[in-house]
């Protein structure tokens, strides 16, 4: 079995488990999603997971048992590690998170969170999964509301899309909030706290540490510094005189949660927690008789307070567990326990949500027994059903005169919420019972006391038009028995309601002060028919009457104001029933003044939107109620349309569009008018109708912003009514969508429409499918000409399209219908609308889908179920165009031709490319790429026929573009289309001309934009195994060699492309000419004349971003001579090459080749002058001309340097690697200069310090080597020069320009050191021949050799080898044998030997004299070569048989006997050659030996694919150049 290379954490799959014949246990898997992939692996490093077995549509699908959070976990942690190595660089938290997630998985598999733990776990592991998920730019992950990842297969389409919006809501919150590090905005709230409406703070009470001696009452509360208001209800604390609460059930357990907070009291600059303490007990402390004391008096003792903005702001996070201290400020000076402070122990947390939503998330915290303190005033969202009516009174102050007694009065209030049989109930604080009256606070002798005590009357709804409230003022003695005498000396009152039916304003109320009698003060029967406030608006006899001084009042029992005295309270209503407005009320109770019913309608919406929300489930009520009573008339039709639309207007607004969620619910839950479908639809007609008609519409505009929700209540309706019921509903619908046709704004609303179509078709049957297809047909097309026309920025464009993409889904049970429609619109035409017309749109729109998004491109789950929906609708379209448009007299070539770029478009879109697929994800790209592929090949091969033809080459490049997707199965799939476009195109024409010419066009612009691989995996045949193509062609021999040929030179082309697209984005400029210059003599050579001029110019450019003027030149010149000049030539070709001659001119001045110059000022004389006879232009160029003579002789032109640079290692690109190259340097451009350019192109790569050509090791290395020397140019004479006076100026032109052979030169050391003579010195020259002349349109070019060069340096290699290893062994006889005895015996053997016996095959034949005459001499010197060997050889086994130990006595003697037989034979062919004796170790070698030897000429590598088409260029045969080197014995003797 082929064993498997695994890493840590990869999951496979055991097939079995068996014992090797080593005894060592394996395991024969196989790898998920790669089932060919199968091996073994050690058993020991395998761990068993138990799994679970799912049959999914037949087939099994094996999941491991894990919880599937811990699954996705470790699927994240793998991915994100891959990503944090190629990140490792970069600054990244990266890392953070996934030591969390690391942390986090062990507490899920330990198993033993609690529930309240676990789900707070699993959501922290989420957030941060999908946080780290966005900063990484992966995929987006959807969740459902328990944090579980959502199955698209199995979710609605809309769901998932608004899963999407709500994850990617959450993330980007959740990203603000990471980024800032819980920094907080201009208001200073986290933005995790200010997404949410709704923010609670629990409080809980660990200790109250403060010696009082008597009971005490602790009232808790929020308030706000800035305004002196307080904003929370109170939390009453008793606590007991012994240090703990009174109830001592409540120990351990005072918890309170202030809930129902919104972002503006979050944004409140100062919020503080206040404790107010009121002892209950005696008047004075200090008294010690507590028997004749008076007891049970409230007296104010102190407050305790503590700033928690940052805290409930989320600035601080806070624990469950951490206490904090708030420190008491005593009223008087007390005498308190002195070891410890006094104050409160607390601990505080802020959470978000109301609470029903934090008894669910936080249940460890909040439980059924914590109390609930409830926000004085309504909170930013009221839900339907949410009833309140809570009045919060605040006793202010007083101003009471002490009459007849000598010191202030200890006024005390006391409290009753009365009827007029006088019941009662008051409510003190949350977490304390109701009682039946209330005493305020005590302060002792002061004239105008001020309590600021707050306290809830809480009163059935029933009751409230009979409730009063009465004040009675009572003066309290500090002795008992005195006390006890004191009765009620005044009192006061105020009703709750008003006699039209409101309840009592908020704000400051002044009442009145009465004194009389103690029991007429407590008769009803007494009072309640007298003003209660200073103010108010009733009788002007009765406020005439109370401006009197404390007489008594007509009516009032014996009652009598008192003028001495005031008292005023502030009151506020927190009710969901009763409301302020009068106009409102009006409309709620619009049953008990019927005749008022239309000027209420009129009013609302003048009425503040504030109380209008506040009463929103009522006000709906009562407006739809008003449509169902008068369902017989058309009277209050518009005015009840008006105000619902006037109340979605308001909800809409940015005001209070946190209602949204509070009509939503009530939609769902509440709206139960069956019958106002009928009314709605039928004003809405009526203003789209008037509309219509161009008449003014005032409402409409409004209407249409309403119009989501208007469909939404009839949404409702359909579910709640009988079938035939939705048939009616259905019949309205359609005139409805006709006038909204009309209006051509259905897109507008196409999510809605959505939606309702979902619930309504759920119920449709029968007659209803005829009434819903109407509906599509009417809509469909128009959509899609939006779509098409909509830009990608636009708000609704998610929204249309979704209901666009609608007919193709079958996901949600009414889409079926939809589908059935939409196969009803492909096959039968209408009047407005033929079958061909509505494809070609619906064509046109997928495109423009799939080409641009209208989803993020990290929903990849909501772009792959829009896939699916391409997918359907390419094979619904492929089966219509198959049955309608293939005979001759319905051929559409339009139609198949957008079609088949559909087909095309899909495949090729980002989102389905394989390389930005997880594993998972392959196989359904995959799937989607075979369906639409057979579509394609089966309609192209089969289906079309003879009408084939049509679409060559029209769709050579789309399939082109889907051929060049790197995935072999698609690229099975596709390739053979192209031969049967061949095959095709060579029954039509003879040859298959066009479709090479658009395949060699259209693979340059794919390849260029980013299409296309690497050779290797490329589909279109190699030279070694011709593929998929050529066994196309197998069968039909007439077409083979020339298929053979396209398949050559497409693979030529598309390696010299792929090496241009690599190099396209280096910052080498030279690596990118390079690249360009092979591309165009590729394209000059298949005689493709617009591709290479194409890729001139792009050299042209290039050189001028690197004021390469003389080469730029060069490149245009090589356009230039495609031009002609002659007179029945085109007059246009003629302007271009004039127009080209004056920029290359000018190009040459700039790069001061003024000889170039001189010669095409010349050319265009000889136009001017004798073919177009243009003397003013002559005179020009005459002018221009003799300017550029001057110059050659007047102005001095630096000469520039040339260096040989070459490049070693596999490290470098195919272009470069193992090459040598002669570049032009510039002007005054030093070698470290030019080299230090180079190093900084290639920063990694290493610099020889040589400037020989280095060995094997150096160029097969991974690495990258440089080595640059300066070499210098041969001057080569023009002939019209030689033998002739010539001026300096012209000549040392020529002695930098115009050269193609350089010399290098070296000194080098030979053998020993001669003592008596230490000046011998050799000279080692090499010459460099390049391709083409410098400078050209490189400012360098390579040097090349043939073959045959190449064998003669390896023999010359081989040979020296051979001597350098003998002189070795002479001089030192300690040297180990076996080097020696590889070297000679693999070359004599004939098992390991063949050497020069392929060169013999390869030159030595009489074809290749033919052929290459000018290798005479080279074919000399390799004979001679080879000659030399022998003795070479000769002397190596003579000094080996001396040196080989006995063991080794056969080996020598077989290697004796191949020498014997290989000189026989290579002195018969080659002639004899003798060595001196090498036994005489001494230099003085005969010199003819040493230069025969030693003299060598030195190969350079041929570049394929370089040649370049120059002005220069030599004929074929000068292709292959060399470099010579020269060796020459200088020997001085002193």
């Amino acid at each position: 079995e082929k064993q498997l290379s695994l890493e840590i954490g990869d999951c496979s799959f055991v097939d079995r488990k068996y014992e090797s014949y080593r005894r060592f246990l394996f395991v024969l898997i196989h790898l998920p999603h790669t089932f060919s992939l199968q091996g073994v692996f050690p058993a020991s490093y395998v761990h068993l997971k138990e799994v679970v077995i799912e049959n999914r549509e037949g087939d099994e699908v094996v999941m491991s048992s894990e919880m599937p959070l811990v699954k996705e976990v470790t699927t994240t942690l793998r991915e994100w590690g891959s990503i944090w190595k190629q990140l490792f660089v970069v600054k990244t938290n990266i890392q953070r998170l996934m030591w969390e997630l690391m942390e986090w998985r062990s507490q899920l598999l330990s198993g033993t969170l609690p529930n309240d733990e676990f789900k707070e776990l699993k959501q922290k592991v989420t957030s941060k999964i999908d946080y780290g998920n966005k900063i990484l730019e992966l995929d987006q992950v959807v969740r459902d509301e328990n944090g579980n990842i959502l199955d698209p297969e199995r979710a609605s389409v809309i769901s998932l899309f608004r899963a999407h919006e709500e994850a990617t809501a959450k993330i980007n919150e959740r990203i603000k909030e990471e980024q800032s590090n819980v920094q907080t905005d201009h208001s200073g709230i986290s933005a995790r706290i200010q997404s949410s409406p709704t923010h609670s703070l629990y409080v809980f009470v660990r200790n109250f540490v403060c010696r009082i001696g008597e009971d005490s009452e602790l009232f808790m509360s929020l308030y706000d510094p800035i305004k002196q208001t307080i904003i929370s209800e109170n939390y009453l604390v008793r606590w007991g005189s012994k240090g703990f609460p009174k109830e001592i059930d409540m120990l351990n357990n005072l918890k309170v949660v202030f809930t129902d907070l919104g972002n503006k009291d979050l944004c409140r600059d100062k919020i503080y927690l206040i404790c107010q303490i009121v002892r209950v007990g005696r008047m004075d402390l200090k008294e010690t008789n507590n028997k004749k004391c008076t007891q049970g008096l409230r007296r104010p003792f102190g407050v305790a307070v503590m700033d928690i903005s940052d805290l409930i702001k989320g600035k601080i996070e806070c624990d469950e567990e951490k206490q904090f201290f708030i420190p008491f400020f005593p009223y008087l000076t007390l005498f308190l326990y002195p070891q410890l402070p006094p104050g409160l122990w607390v601990t505080m947390k802020a959470l978000v949500g109301d609470i029903v939503q934090i008894r669910k998330e936080y249940p460890h915290l909040v439980d059924r027994s914590t109390v609930v303190a409830r926000k004085l005033g309504f909170p930013e969202i009221i839900m339907p059903g949410d009833v309140r009516n809570d009045i919060y009174l605040t006793l202010q102050g007083g101003d009471f005169d002490k009459y007849n007694k000598t010191t202030q009065k200890n006024v005390e209030v006391i409290m009753w919420v009365c009827d007029e049989e006088g019941k009662n109930s008051i409510c003190l604080g949350a977490g304390d019972k109701a009682v039946s009256e209330y005493r305020s606070v005590i302060y002792y002798q002061v004239k105008q006391p001020r309590w600021m005590e707050t306290i809830k009357v809480a009163v059935p709804l029933e009751e409230m038009h009979r409730i009063h409230l009465r004040f009675m003022f009572r003066h309290r003695s500090s002795q008992e028995s005195k006390d006890k005498s004191e009765k009620n000396f005044a009192m006061a009152f105020v009703r709750l309601m008003k006699d039209d039916g409101t309840v009592l304003q908020d704000g400051l109320h002044d009442l009145v002060v009465f004194k009389g009698d103690s029991k007429r003060m407590e008769d009803v029967n007494c009072y309640l028919s007298l003003p209660s406030t200073r103010h108010h608006h009733g009788d002007l006899h009765k406020v005439a009457t109370l401006s009197r001084s404390s007489s008594s009042v007509s009516g009032s029992g014996g009652l009598s104001v008192s003028s001495r005295d005031s008292f005023s309270i502030s009151t506020l209503v927190c009710s969901t029933k009763l409301t302020q407005n009068v106009g409102l009320l009006g409309l709620l109770k619009w049953r008990t003044r019927p005749e008022l019913l239309r000027e209420n309608l009129e009013k609302l919406k003048i009425i503040d939107g504030e109380e209008v929300v506040k009463f929103l489930q009522d006000t709906l009520d009562a407006l739809f109620n008003i449509m169902m009573e008068h369902s017989q008339t058309d009277d209050y039709d518009i005015l009840v349309f008006d105000a619902l639309i006037y109340i979605i207007g308001l909800i809409a607004d940015r005001k209070f569009q946190h209602f949204n969620t509070v009509l939503e619910a009530y939609i769902k839950q509440h709206f139960s008018a069956t019958l106002a479908y009928k009314k709605l639809m039928s004003v809405l007609k009526r203003y789209l109708d008037v509309s219509s008609r161009g008449e003014q519409c005032e409402p409409i505009l409004r209407t249409l912003k309403a119009l989501e929700y208007i469909f939404k209540f009839i949404w409702m309706l359909l579910e709640q009514v009988q079938i035939l019921f939705c048939i009616c509903v259905c019949l309205h619908l359609r005139k409805i969508y006709t006038s909204i046709v009309s209006l051509s704004i259905c897109p507008l609303h196409s999510s809605l429409t959505f939606s309702f179509f979902d619930s309504a078709l759920s119920v449709f049957q029968g007659e209803t499918f005829q009434h819903i297809q109407d509906i599509v047909v009417s809509l469909l097309r128009i959509i899609n000409q939006t779509v098409i026309t909509m830009g990608r920025e636009h708000a609704l464009i998610v929204s249309t399209c979704n209901f666009a993409k609608a007919p193709y889904m079958t996901d949600l049970p009414w889409l079926k219908y939809c589908r059935t429609i939409f196969c009803h619109l492909v096959h039968s035409e209408t009047e407005s609308m033929s079958t061909p017309d509505f494809l070609m749109e619906s064509f046109l729109l997928f495109k423009d889908l799939i080409g641009k998004h209208v989803y993020p491109s990290d929903w990849m789950a909501m772009i792959m179920v829009q896939n699916r929906v391409f997918l359907r609708a390419i094979n619904t379209y492929a089966d219509t165009m198959n049955q309608k448009f293939l005979n001759n007299d319905d051929f559409e070539v339009q139609l198949w031709n957008n079609y088949f770029h559909l087909a095309v478009a899909f495949i090729t879109q980002e989102s389905l490319q394989l390389q930005h697929f997880s594993p998972d994800m392959v196989s359904l790209a995959l799937f989607h790429y075979v369906c639409v592929c057979v579509c394609v090949c089966v309609c192209v091969c089969v289906c079309l026929g003879s009408h084939k033809i049509c679409f060559i080459p029209g769709m050579v490049g789309p399939i082109l573009e889907m051929t060049l997707i790197p995935e072999e199965e698609l690229r099975r799939a596709t390739i053979p289309i192209f031969f049967d476009m061949i095959t095709c195109e060579y029954a039509h024409s003879g040859n298959f001309q066009k479709f090479e010419n658009e395949i060699i066009l259209k693979l340059d612009h794919e390849v260029e934009g980013g299409g296309g691989d690497e050779p290797e995996y490329w589909n279109i045949p190699h030279l070694q195994q011709p593929l998929i193509l050529l066994d196309c062609a197998a069968e039909k021999p007439t077409l083979r060699p020339q298929v053979q040929h396209f398949v050559s030179l497409v693979k030529g082309l598309l390696i010299r492309l792929l090496d241009y697209r690599t190099v396209m984005s280096d910052d080498s400029r030279n690596n990118r000419m390079s690249c360009t210059v092979n591309l165009l003599n590729f394209y000059k050579d298949i005689n493709r004349e617009g591709m290479y001029i194409r890729y001139l110019y792009k050299l042209r450019d290039l050189h001028l971003e690197g004021e390469n003027y003389t080469e730029a030149a060069y490149t245009l010149l090589l356009h230039s001579r495609l031009l002609k000049f002659e007179s029945h030539g085109s007059q246009t070709q003629r302007q271009l090459k004039e127009t080209l001659y004056d920029t290359i001119i000018d190009y040459f001045d700039k790069g001061k080749m003024w000889e170039e110059a001189i010669t095409l000022c010349k050319e265009l004389a000889e136009q001017y002058e004798n073919e177009i006879f243009d003397y003013e232009l002559l005179s020009k160029r005459l002018e221009k001309q003799a300017k550029f003579y001057e110059n050659i002789m007047k102005i001095l032109r630096p000469k520039p340097d040339y260096f040989a640079v070459g490049y070693y290692g596999q490290g470098y690109p195919p272009f470069l690697r193992n090459k040598v190259f002669i570049h032009r340097g510039k002007e005054y451009e030093r070698r470290e200069d030019f080299q230090n350019q180079l190093m900084s192109q290639f920063p990694s790569a290493v610099r020889l310090n040589i400037t020989t050509m280095p060995g094997d090791d150096i160029k097969n290395s991974p690495l990258q080597y440089i080595q640059c020397f300066t070499v210098q140019p041969v001057l080569e004479i023009p002939p019209r020069l030689k033998n002739k006076p010539v001026p300096d100026q012209i000549i040392n032109f020529y002695k930098s320009n115009y050269v193609q052979r350089f010399h290098y030169s070296r000194p080098v050391r030979k053998g020993p050191v001669d003592p008596n003579n230490e000046f011998s010195m050799w000279i080692e020259r090499t010459t460099f021949t390049t391709v083409y002349k410098l400078p050209g349109i490189l400012r360098w070019f390579e040097t090349t050799l043939s073959p045959l060069e190449n064998a003669i340096e390896t023999m010359e290699s081989t040979n020296e080898k051979i001597l350098t290893m003998i002189n070795q062994y002479q001089a030192d006889w300690t040297l180990p044998i076996n080097p020696l005895s590889m070297l000679l015996n693999g070359i004599v053997d004939p098992a390991v030997m063949g050497g020069f016996a392929k060169y013999e095959k390869a030159f030595f034949t009489e074809e290749y004299n033919q052929q290459h005459p000018e290798d005479r001499d080279k074919l000399l010197r390799l004979k001679d070569l080879i000659a030399w060997q022998i003795p070479l050889l000769g002397g190596g086994i003579s000094l080996h048989g001396k040196r080989v130990m006995d063991d080794l006595r056969p080996f020598h003697e077989r290697m004796e006997e191949c020498f014997k037989q290989l000189k026989k034979k290579v002195e018969k062919e080659y002639g004899v050659r003798e060595l001196p004796d090498l036994d005489e170790r001494k230099s003085t070698r005969p010199r003819s030996m040493l230069r025969s030897i030693r003299q060598s000429i030195i190969s350079i590598s041929s570049l394929q694919g370089s040649e370049c088409g120059t002005p220069t260029k030599l004929h074929a045969d000068r292709y292959h150049t060399h470099i010579c080197v020269d060796i020459f014995i200088y020997t001085v003797t002193l």
